[in-house]
């Protein structure tokens, strides 16, 4: 089996001397335990007070989770403005993305938007011009409903090989949060749609007017626009104080900012959906209207960020699986690069184009593994390797990557990106 190392970029080292001081805490809360120190001993934080309850009116995450940080890659984009940042999936569980640690991507960064001052239209193929206020927004009929948000380019700088160290960095361009909002259903109709009205052009109130085509079908089957987040209103960089939800499509298409829905009877081809957002073949002709995100799943422990650090015995494997067709009723799991698959132990709620947590617990003995996870979503397709999709779209594209991941674990329980054939 080849073994293809690469993981260079943006900076390993900075990646592994992370993981290695996170070994060494380790090594020397063990060397406290031993001791029993804190268990026999009286600790700080039991023999003074703490803070009231009106310390942290907001809340805010332990000091000692001070890591946990949106991560971005300062080499990828010109500049921070138009550019990208990751979510940690390798220090979460479960299935809900916490808001401050949602990825962001802004073509002109984040607008601070007045909600007062705030105003949603509907114009074009329709009986009835309409303009929502924020507070006629919230006299609607509401619903609330767990979805994934993937950028398309999420894992694009994979396609050529192993580049980027760490699930943060080749998969971070997800999130999974529920949201609240009121069915764009309910808004065109009315308005009323013309029969001849097929299709919609949603555009943001940010300084790049991003805006994107969408088929009427999918305007009027499940599609939100949507004010809160996990309960609470949407933060800035998520598109406060609306934006749009498309279930199980790429993320572009989930406009922030939402200023304006454009009824008419075809696509507008705008910049968005042209020269970028589509995906080049080999032969340079480019696939458009790529819309639905592809059965795909990522093992977030171990993985280059998370290292084992318990040496042999007994490991929690896990990690999460999502598609933009349906559920994940399965993911294998294989320790070396594919000889072998064990179906693991899926864990929490399955709701459509929705994260799911996977789960593998085996006894570890110290050698190498070659770590992969394979998703199969509920309309049978079967999440493919690198190397499937490279025979089909070559190597020249950068957008809807799903294919599967490998990560190598050495025997100290570093982990690093690489690519087996």
């Amino acid at each position: 089996m080849d073994i293809k190392f690469k993981g260079t970029k943006p900076s390993r080292r900075a990646f592994l001397s992370g993981a290695l001081a996170a070994g060494g805490a380790a090594a020397n809360a063990g060397v406290v335990k031993a001791q029993e120190a804190v268990i026999t001993e009286k600790q700080p934080w039991s023999q003074y007070l703490g803070e009231g309850v009106d310390a942290f009116p907001y809340g805010s995450p332990s000091k000692h989770e001070a890591h946990v940080v949106r991560r971005s890659v300062e080499w990828l984009t010109a500049d921070p403005i138009s550019s990208v940042n990751f979510t940690p999936l390798h220090e979460l569980d479960g299935i809900i993305t916490p808001n401050g640690l949602c990825f962001e991507r802004h073509h002109g960064g984040i607008a601070e938007v007045e909600p007062a001052d705030h105003r949603i239209m509907i114009n074009g193929l329709v009986d009835k011009p309409l303009v929502f206020t924020m507070q006629d927004l919230m006299r609607y009929p509401r619903e609330n409903h767990v979805y994934f948000l993937e950028c398309a380019a999420n894992s694009g700088m994979e396609w050529a090989g192993a580049q980027l160290n760490g699930c943060q960095f080749t998969h971070g361009m997800i999130h999974n949060v529920m949201y609240t909002g009121v069915p764009l259903r309910l808004l065109l109709e009315e308005a009323g749609v013309k029969a001849n009205g097929k299709w919609i052009m949603v555009e943001g109130a940010d300084a790049s007017g991003m805006n994107r085509s969408i088929p009427m079908e999918k305007a009027l089957d499940d599609c939100l626009v949507a004010f809160k987040m996990n309960g609470e209103a949407l933060r800035p960089e998520q598109g406060y104080p609306v934006r749009l939800v498309v279930p199980g499509w790429e993320g572009n298409m989930w406009i922030k900012w939402l200023r304006r829905i454009e009824v008419g009877d075809q696509p507008w081809h705008a910049r968005e959906e042209t020269s970028k957002y589509t995906d080049l073949f080999e032969n340079g002709q480019a696939r458009r209207f790529t819309w639905e995100m592809d059965a795909k799943s990522v093992i977030t422990n171990p993985s280059p960020q998370a290292p084992l650090t318990h040496r042999k015995g007994w490991t929690v494997l896990t990690g999460v699986a999502w598609s933009g067709r349906g559920t994940i009723p399965r993911v294998d799991v294989t320790l070396d690069g594919g000889k072998n698959w064990h179906q693991a132990r899926m864990s929490g709620p399955s709701m459509n184009k929705s994260m799911h947590r996977f789960y593998y617990e085996f006894e570890w003995d110290g050698s190498p593994l070659l770590l992969q996870s394979r998703a199969h979503d509920s309309t049978g397709y079967v999440q493919p390797t690198k190397n499937e999709l490279r025979a089909i779209r070559g190597e020249n594209s950068i957008y809807h990557n799903n294919g599967i991941q490998t990560w190598y674990v050495n025997e100290q329980g570093i982990a690093e990106n690489v690519e087996i054939s």
